[in-house]
């Protein structure tokens, strides 16, 4: 053993020695005056404490402080009984700290006692005990917090287990202190108990071994008895004073003194209106000026030097941060910042400021939101944070979507007018800007506010700008939501159905696939507008397939036939048929005599000739639909069908290509057209 610990052991057992063998007057004063330093140096160190947790040795070293003063009380008694003396420390509390006057040493005796006993420790028993029991309470759902944070990638594995050991420390500590602080309690106790055994025996014994009489005796010994109560409870009374203040410390950055310091006195303005007050009280009661204008002078200097302080902090602060940004902007680790690429950008000119800006009115902020939970619930992704900034290089009028840094679209709008849409037909009643409406092509005017109502009479759909700019941004987040599922994404979204669907997760990942594997498949499904918010099916019809195949082509099949009720509820209307154009037979046989297989899969060989006369046949058929105001939708067998839809995507990418497998067996199906080839 070290030093240290040999040190210790030697307290303790000194302790134990103290209470049995008596000690010379000269010794027990420096023990005294060692009793009322180690209290004090406690205090102190509590009070620069900014956690509990920093001094967790509290509730032991409580222990040791108490037993220690107990037997520095038995030691003194046994002087006091014995010889009629206690030492020069106690016959100086006894005659300098209350003036030789016995009945003023016993109320501040008894005042310190009410203080400690009923105030400080009554409270901080209190709080300990409540600290333990939240504490307790609150370690599940704690821990509950550290495993998400760790399942999402936030925390590593050595900050978790940090993390869980704090939250055991935490309780460990609180439950100790909760069980310390009836030592505090017991200590009161015993300090009463022993100024009454001091004086009621000292009496005695002063009268029948030490030839006194009555009066003497009871000078003496009450004299001995206040000073010895006096030195022992004031170290206890600032043991208990730290004991509250660990108990009642929040966790904080900075020590207590400058919590107080830097909260209490952190509104310079309100010791204005307490110095007021406080010179009033003066004015109007018989108090008096003398006794309250120095009070409200110091107190309304206070603030001025503070407010004072506080201005030269503000200014300070704001020259830190510009030069911090100035030297970051010319250190070399500044360019790493401008590779940062956020996956949705929406910037917009001058003119548009006012959409964003909420004390003009601008809701476009609250719009995005309503976007992102309308994308989670019909994609079944969490779309990433937009970015929203304005950019003087572009027209006032006009904005941009971005997605990952390149420009995917752009409109113009009119914040002063409205966009009325055509229903098909012109009427020159309704006068106009021309232009056409951004998401979807069609051709619209900007009308201004007087011909809103007669644009409205006349059938034309009539918008304000914002929704314009919101209906824009959604269309490109659904054609685009394939491009922002990213393996981080998918993770997360894995992890979510994790928490309800443990066996069926562990099965699939990474035993069967990885989780690229599972974002290419979802990215497919996204890339078809199919939605992946029911989970749980796709990973189901993964895990089943996932041994036969890791193609993600055809797992996609797979997975789509698995959805084929979502997939024919989101193509057909309650009660009417589903409108197709099929595939004829001659279509069919080119593509199947067409595929190539390879290790790495099957891909689609198609010569340039034959795929331009099915791109042909399809525009004729697409047409056709399309005029008599029907969504175009291309029929295939199973075999065929994402070979068909490789072929489409680039000439028809908005032409959905369904296979025979994903309807349900009820549908009823409505051929129109039929594509085939010679």
């Amino acid at each position: 053993m070290g030093a240290k610990e040999l040190g210790i052991i030697f307290f303790v057992i000194s302790i134990v020695v103290m209470m049995v063998i008596p000690l010379p007057p000269a010794l027990l004063d420096l023990l005294l005056i060692l009793n009322i330093s180690l209290a004090l140096t406690i205090l102190l160190v509590s009070m620069r404490t900014k956690e509990a947790l920093q001094f967790s040795i509290f509730p032991t070293l409580l222990l040791l402080t108490t037993l220690f003063r107990l037997a520095l009380n038995v030691s003194t008694t046994r002087n006091i009984l014995s010889h009629g003396e206690g030492g020069r420390v106690i016959e100086a509390f006894g005659q300098f700290v209350v003036g030789g006057n016995q009945v003023v040493g016993f109320i501040v005796f008894l005042i310190l006692i009410i203080i400690q006993f009923i105030v400080i420790t009554k409270g901080s028993e209190r709080v300990a005990e409540v600290a333990a029991r939240f504490t307790l309470d609150a370690m599940p759902g704690k821990q509950m917090s550290i495993d998400a944070d760790l399942n999402a990638g936030m925390i590593t594995d050595v900050e978790a287990r940090n993390r869980r050991q704090k939250i055991e420390r935490e309780a460990d500590f609180y439950g100790a202190m909760d069980g310390a602080s009836k030592f505090v309690k017991g200590d009161a106790i015993a300090g009463i108990i022993i100024f009454i055994i001091n004086i009621i025996g000292g009496f005695i014994i002063g009268m029948a071994f030490l030839d006194m009489s009555a009066g003497e005796a009871a000078k003496h010994f009450t004299n001995l008895s206040v000073g010895d109560a006096l030195v022992s409870q004031i170290p206890a009374l600032l043991i208990s004073t730290a004991t509250g203040i660990i108990v009642t410390r929040a966790t904080s950055d900075d020590s207590l003194g400058a919590d107080i310091t830097g909260q209490l006195f952190g509104h310079p303005k309100l010791l204005y209106i307490v110095a007021g007050a406080i010179a009033f009280l003066g004015i109007l009661t018989p108090i008096g000026i003398f006794a309250t204008l120095p009070i409200a002078g110091i107190l309304a200097y206070g603030g001025r030097q503070l407010q004072r302080r506080a201005n030269t902090k503000v200014v300070e602060t704001a020259q830190q941060e510009a030069e911090q940004k100035m030297d970051e902007v010319r250190s070399p680790e500044s360019v790493v910042n401008l590779l940062q690429v956020d996956p949705i950008e929406f910037e917009f000119g001058y003119g548009l400021i006012p959409l964003a800006d909420t004390k003009q009115g601008g809701d476009l902020l609250d719009r995005v939101i309503m976007i992102r939970r309308q994308c989670a619930l019909e994609l079944g992704i969490v779309v990433p944070v937009i970015r929203i900034r304005d950019n003087i290089q572009l027209r006032p009028n006009e904005y941009v979507i971005k997605i990952k840094g390149n420009q995917i679209a752009k409109g113009e709008i009119l914040l002063d007018h409205y966009l009325a849409m055509s229903p098909g037909f012109d009427d020159d009643s309704v006068v106009g800007i021309p232009t056409q409406e951004p998401a979807f092509g069609l051709p619209a005017l900007w009308v201004t506010e007087e011909y809103k109502d007669v644009a409205e009479l006349s059938g034309y759909t009539v918008v304000d700008p914002p929704s314009v700019v919101a209906t824009h941004l959604t269309e490109i987040i659904k054609r685009h939501a394939h491009e922002l599922l990213g393996r981080q994404e998918t993770r997360a979204l894995i992890d979510n159905i994790k928490e309800m669907m443990p066996v069926l997760v562990d099965e699939l990942i990474p035993g069967m696939l990885s989780v690229g594997d599972v974002q290419k498949v979802l990215q497919k499904l996204l890339k078809e507008k199919i939605s992946v918010r029911n989970l749980p099916a796709i990973l189901e019809a993964l895990a089943d397939n996932a041994m036969y195949t890791k193609d993600p082509e055809v797992l996609t099949e797979y997975v789509r036939q698995a959805l084929a009720r979502q997939i024919t509820l989101q193509f057909t209307e309650p009660g009417q048929p589903l409108v197709v154009i099929t595939a004829g037979p001659g279509l069919e046989k080119a593509i199947s005599d067409r595929i190539e297989q390879t290790e790495q899969g099957s891909y689609l060989a198609m010569d340039p000739d034959t795929t331009q006369r099915i791109y042909q046949s399809m525009s004729e058929q697409v047409g056709k639909v399309a005029a008599s105001g029907q969504q175009p939708i291309l029929l295939a067998s199973p075999a065929i069908r994402m070979y068909l839809r490789q072929l489409m995507e680039r000439m028809m990418p908005d032409i959905p290509v369904i296979s025979y497998s994903e309807l349900e067996p009820h549908v009823e199906v409505q051929s129109v057209g039929m594509v085939n080839v010679q």
